[in-house]
């Protein structure tokens, strides 16, 4: 099971994940977010992924997915609160620290 808590403030859209991202949860998250980024052209996405107990490659490849459409649309995206080797994602302590980096 996998529960979305998205937020938008400050140009920037907080998404704070909870439970597994796996390859029977990533639906929900791809048929959800992806869309939002798409349509509302936002440009800086940042994954919390303090609250996710599992994650496997196709949960990899979703955050990565979330990360294209954001980049489609000349923005960047984040990762905080996780231990996980996410070398393709700019990793941060939390989510207070991606407003200093792109400066909002």
């Amino acid at each position: 099971m996998l529960k979305i808590n998205m937020e938008y403030r400050k140009g920037i859209l907080f998404v704070r994940l909870k439970g597994n991202l796996n390859k029977y949860t990533v639906r929900s998250l791809n048929n959800y977010l992806i869309p939002v980024i798409d349509n509302n052209g936002i440009k800086y996405l940042v994954y919390n992924l303090k609250a996710v107990t599992d994650i496997d490659n196709y949960g990899k490849d979703s955050l990565k997915k979330g990360k294209n459409a954001c980049i489609k649309n000349k923005g960047d995206c984040f990762i905080c609160n996780t231990t996980l080797n996410l070398n393709e994602f700019n990793i941060v302590s939390d989510e207070l620290a991606v407003l200093s980096l792109i400066k909002v």
